[in-house]
């Protein structure tokens, strides 16, 4: 009998082993990938129901399940300036079942805001995607002689002491804004602060207050009706919701307080796996393509974003000393 083996044998042999290696080895991938979702996905918002925040969570939620065949149940744990609701979701299982959807004030402006906050959102959150930016308008009374930025930065400057602004509340973008256009045109003006949007326009429209930021979504309708003038857009690209209202940087006053947003993202508890965030991501993706999420998003006043954790990182990492140096202007400091 022939024993001898020939170098082609030897190279079928090798090849038959290396290709058993390969189907070993993406088995093991394959049982190493985390099953997810294996359960209802908890979905926290760190404010009450039926706010924008907590529209674009329920149409997002809604397509995510179709997409895993597994229920995203919306939690609304208002509280605090969104910090209850993002604290239990920075200290619960980091498996992808429970994850936070909520505004930058609670994922980076709050860190500056605070003396005490319960959770770092540096170290305790797990960054997934941005999912809309949150411009918002600059309005002021019909009374105010001013039809753009340069003309009420004036305006302003000319009127120290006699003038008051509004916000939805200490450390909110539109209380930030407006100490900062108090402070650099030296107006020494008055920030009132209210329990939400909604009593600020009215005090606006009555004219308890001169001016305030506030999202499109609240003061679209009075602008159109004429009991509200529109001076500009926060950041850089204009609103499919009030398209020829420009932005105030495209005005020519190009301050990083101006052209900064806010927005909406979704995070996770940090220790989330990272095959469980890719997954989750690529989720959003396809979901930011469907044209009934944009259309939702864009009425809701937001422009959708969608972006990749590595984009949602180094926009963080950018404005993060924008919004600490607007605090610090601000002398804004809460327990």
């Amino acid at each position: 009998m022939n024993h001898s083996i020939t170098r082609r044998d030897m190279l079928q042999g090798l090849a038959a082993i290396g290709g058993a290696s390969l189907l070993d080895g993406s088995a093991l991938a394959q049982a190493a990938r985390p099953a997810w979702p294996s359960k209802p996905i908890r979905l926290v918002v760190p404010f009450n129901a039926g706010g924008a925040t907590d529209i674009i969570a329920r149409t997002v939620g809604e397509v995510l399940a179709r997409r895993t065949g597994q229920p995203v149940v919306v939690d609304n744990k208002g509280g605090a300036a969104g910090i209850l609701g993002t604290d239990a979701v920075a200290k619960a299982q980091p498996d992808g079942h429970t994850l936070l959807l909520s505004l930058s004030t609670s994922m980076l402006i709050n860190q500056f805001l605070y003396t005490k906050l319960p959770y770092n959102p540096q170290k305790d959150l797990a960054l997934v995607s941005q999912i809309a930016a949150a411009p918002v308008t600059l309005v002021v009374h019909p009374s105010v002689p001013a039809s753009n930025m340069k003309e009420l930065l004036a305006y302003v400057k000319a009127h120290k002491g006699k003038l008051s602004y509004g916000s939805w509340g200490v450390g909110s973008y539109a209380h930030l804004a407006g100490a900062y256009m108090s402070k650099t045109m030296g107006a020494d003006m008055t920030h009132s602060a209210y329990k939400g949007e909604a009593p600020m326009i009215q005090d606006l429209i009555g004219g308890q207050l001169q001016l305030c930021f506030s999202s499109a979504l609240n003061t679209k309708p009075f602008i159109e009706s004429g009991r509200l003038k529109a001076i500009g857009v926060t950041g850089r690209q204009r609103m499919d919701i009030l398209p020829k209202l420009p932005t105030i940087h495209e005005q020519g006053v190009t301050d990083d307080a101006y052209s900064i947003y806010g927005w909406v993202a979704m995070g996770a508890p940090a220790g989330t796996p990272r095959e469980i965030v890719d997954q989750l991501y690529a989720h959003l993706h396809e979901i930011g393509k469907d044209p009934k999420v944009l259309e939702r998003i864009a009425g809701a006043g937001f422009m959708p974003m969608m972006n990749s954790p590595a984009a949602f990182r180094e926009n963080y990492q950018r404005d993060m000393p924008i919004w600490k140096s607007l605090v610090e202007a601000a002398d804004a400091r809460l327990d």
